[in-house]
């Protein structure tokens, strides 16, 4: 029986494949299995020379001040230590999910300050605090830094890549864990990483093909809701089975995507135009400057010699050219008829945003 079960569900998993299937790990994410930011405060010490100018960063001083008075070492009020060796930073890491005491993740560490250069330093420890105020990380350790800089005496300086940002690999220690709702809740919620309400139709009839009717549920265009096994073993188990299902995902809806600074144009498949007419032409402007002498005349004492410049413009309008654009065109047949009228990326934007206007473009118009 078994051996029939399994035979049946092969059979089945060979009929969804087709040529644009996809896996579903790969269009969706598990709703609460995500990573958590984490943001601190610290100082890194050791540098050389390159830390915060005290007298202009006063918070930097009395960081090392409470720093100094957990170890018992206590200073005036009035004294305010002069270090060049001390920087005050903002650490900041992602806490993956289902992270564990004990293991550890890479934290990235930059200046507050006045310090152009972490370079050599190393980072005190610092609890490391998610949004609900809770410690989750405390990182410490020697930061590696891509960048450099140099400074002469005279004011010259050459700088690489950014010195004043460092990363400490595996310099933050797992110190509490988050509840996480993926062995709690009864149904596993599956999000669609792009919303159609095709794809998540299609997704969850994938589903229910293989462990059968309503299983799966599509709640709306994103979320798609699969009974799961409440043992979480089992439930890792079914995980790994669900997500490497393949299904053909709805396509995209029609979309023409514009970058106004470089003219790049991106034509969705979809994209059709109705009936339209579109001229292109160029007006070409050319001024050409003559430079002439002017010089007083022999053994005469008034006037000066003098330079006047004479300007020729001349207008040459090119021949316009138009293109008429059937009902129904297609994306080859638009970017064939956009190479016929002799448009550059910058006219093309132009001329779809035109067509947009008069509602002879059948997609959304998207500038950027």
């Amino acid at each position: 029986m078994k051996l029939l079960k399994l035979f049946i569900l092969l059979i089945s998993i060979g009929f969804l494949e087709n040529a644009w299937a996809e896996r579903i790990k790969d269009l969706t994410s598990i709703e609460g299995v995500r990573a958590n930011q984490l943001v601190g405060y610290g100082l890194v010490v050791g540098l050389d020379g390159s830390g915060d100018q005290t007298s202009q960063t006063p918070f930097t001083v009395q960081s090392l001040k409470n720093f100094l008075s957990k170890y018992g070492i206590v200073l005036p009020p009035d004294v305010n230590p002069k270090v060049k060796n001390v920087a005050a930073v903002s650490v900041h890491a992602e806490l993956p999910p289902f992270g564990k005491i004990g293991q550890t993740i890479d934290v990235t560490v930059s200046s507050l300050g006045t310090s152009k250069s972490l370079r050599g330093g190393s980072l005190l420890m610092t609890p490391l605090k998610a949004v609900d105020g809770n410690i989750y990380v405390m990182a410490q350790g020697n930061l590696v830094v891509g960048g450099l800089g140099v400074e002469g005496a005279d004011g010259s300086s050459v700088t690489v890549n950014v010195p004043s940002v460092g990363r400490i690999p595996g310099g933050g220690s797992i110190e509490r864990e988050i509840e996480n709702p993926f062995a709690s809740n009864d149904k596993i919620t599956l999000n669609l990483n792009r919303a159609d309400f095709t794809t998540a139709k299609r997704l969850a009839d994938t589903i229910n093909q293989i462990l059968g009717p309503n299983n799966a549920q599509a709640k709306d265009s994103v979320t798609v809701a699969v009974n799961a096994p409440k043992d979480i073993s089992q439930r890792v188990d079914f995980m790994s089975f669900i997500e490497n299902l393949e299904f053909q995902p709805g396509e995209a809806p029609a979309k023409v995507i514009v970058n106004s600074r470089s003219g790049t144009v991106v034509i969705g498949k979809h994209v059709k135009v109705y009936a339209a007419a579109v001229s292109h032409g160029n007006l070409i402007v050319t001024i050409t400057n003559t430079t002439d002498v002017s010089q007083p005349g022999p053994f005469s004492r008034l006037g000066t010699t003098a330079e006047n410049v004479q300007s020729d413009i001349a207008v040459t309008e090119e021949n316009n050219r138009m293109f008429r654009f059937p009902t129904g065109v297609t994306l080859s047949e638009i970017v064939r008829a956009v190479n016929q009228v002799g448009a550059s990326p910058g006219d093309l934007v132009a001329i779809l945003e035109s067509l947009k206007q008069v509602g002879a473009l059948s997609a959304d118009l998207i500038v950027i």
